[in-house]
């Protein structure tokens, strides 16, 4: 399979949050963090913004990205937590890249920000090709050369934090109910969702020949920019590419993954312009959450993670904008809502499953490898507990035409395959795991003819 990603890579750097280390870190700020915990900024400006948005995170287990909009405040995150984080690739697509990749795609060509030799260091060996004087190089190939004098190094920081943490907050002792992760991003190309010229040229004069497209990084686009620009032309420009794909390729399957957006008038934009030019779209229980807002979707449930509501709004998304496919994953199941047939649907059940174990497999060990590694040691971890009981739920709700490990069946006219995800007891990292499911979901599904 030859795959085009695009369009956000950077590195991550995660920082394992210890709770009452943070509080001590932020004890400086106790008085201004607490305004902000009252009317949370959704960016951050200034280093007590970080710590309310953290907080927040922690105190209900929910995950988030904030931009850094203020370069000192960057330069402070990289003294105060970059010796201690562990770096790898970041970004939807770098990791959707490097999953492809590394699970048997023949070819992956990313559309990269850039490319300086730490970054492209982080990208896999085995199968991606960066576009280079109208063809294609391997990447071990182009990752040595020198960066350019105003290359700066985009890096997001993964406040990675743990189920059974606790934290002061306002002289509160406070519980972290689940794992997931608060992000902090100053990334001025992504921002701005940069698309490549070379990967421009090769992906439209070569599109005949390629297979599918992985798309994502429209959550990182802002109101208003300091050449005082907006989002709207940028985002236009995306969908021309697309559009453009689209013509000269009928037969290319692209997925669009979705993310925390920084306002209801951008994730609206993206998800309805997204909507009638892709194939699938995914999004975790927050995000559907927030489009559920937005237009007016009954969104009681969702954020519970109750399979029913899940069910009920995506085919209430789909039913509005003619969407082919949403893709929800969540910590405990995966749920997909399409207008398909039984006999595409059972394809689909099959990628599910290969996406969970894919995932589960990451989320234990850390690393990618081969699909066969990957899916042994996946055989080794238990299905989700409360996964397994939503499924349950919905049997009990809606037509059932297929069962084993999960469920294919029907609402409201729209084909639903959902199963439980595998959960490590010890995750080594959440950071990811629904960029990975999605991709591994979609190689699948290109293998199987969907």
């Amino acid at each position: 399979m030859k795959i085009l990603c695009a369009y956000n890579a950077n590195i991550d750097a995660i920082y394992k949050v210890n709770g009452l280390q943070m509080s001590s870190f932020a004890q400086d700020y106790g008085q201004e963090i607490s305004v902000r915990l009252q009317n949370p900024p959704g960016s951050i400006s200034l280093i007590p913004d970080l710590f309310a948005g953290l907080f927040l995170c922690m105190q209900n287990g929910t995950g988030a990205e904030w931009m850094v909009r203020d370069e000192e405040v960057f330069q402070w995150l990289k003294s105060s937590f970059l010796e201690d984080s562990f770096m790898r690739i970041g970004g939807n697509m770098g990791i959707m890249a490097n999953v492809l990749s590394e699970l048997g795609a023949s070819r992956v060509i990313p559309n990269i920000p850039n490319p300086s030799p730490l970054q492209m260091s982080f990208f896999s060996g085995r199968a991606i090709y960066v576009p280079s004087e109208g063809g294609l190089k391997r990447i071990s190939d182009v990752h040595q050369r020198e960066p350019s004098e105003d290359s700066q190094e985009m890096i997001h920081f993964v406040f990675d934090f743990k189920k059974g943490d606790s934290f002061l907050l306002l002289g509160k002792q406070m519980s972290v109910p689940r794992e997931n992760r608060f992000i902090a991003t100053y990334d001025p190309l992504n921002f701005e969702l940069y698309i490549d010229e070379e990967f421009s040229k090769y992906a439209l004069s070569n599109i005949g020949d390629i297979d599918g497209a992985l798309i994502a990084g429209y959550h990182m686009l802002r109101e208003t920019y300091p050449d005082g620009s907006g989002y709207k032309e940028k985002l236009r420009r995306s969908l021309e590419q697309l559009k453009a794909w689209k013509d000269r390729n009928s037969k290319l399957h692209i997925h669009a993954e979705l993310g925390h957006f920084y306002s209801a008038g951008i994730a609206s934009d993206a998800f309805s312009g997204l909507a009638p030019l892709v194939d699938s779209i995914g999004i975790n229980e927050d995000e559907l959450a927030m489009l559920a807002g937005i237009y007016n979707i009954d969104s009681a449930g969702i954020l519970e993670m109750d399979a029913l509501s899940i069910v009920r709004a995506s085919a209430a998304l789909c039913e509005s904008f003619g969407i082919r496919r949403i893709l929800i994953h969540t910590r405990e199941f995966v749920i997909s809502v399409s207008p398909t047939s039984v006999s595409e649907s059972v394809k689909t059940f099959e990628a599910l499953h290969f996406g969970v174990k894919c995932a589960a497999a990451f989320a234990c060990t850390g690393k990618l490898a081969d699909r066969n590694t990957l899916l042994a040691v996946a055989s080794g971890i238990d299905e989700s507990d409360p996964g397994r009981m939503q499924i349950a739920k919905l049997e009990d709700n809606i037509p059932i035409q297929y069962r084993e490990n999960g469920i294919i069946g029907e609402y409201r006219g729209y084909s639903v395959c959902a199963v439980p995800t595998r959960l490590c007891i010890h995750p080594v990292s959440t950071v990811g795991l629904g960029d990975t499911v999605s991709s591994a979901i979609f190689l699948r599904e290109l293998e199987l003819g969907s």
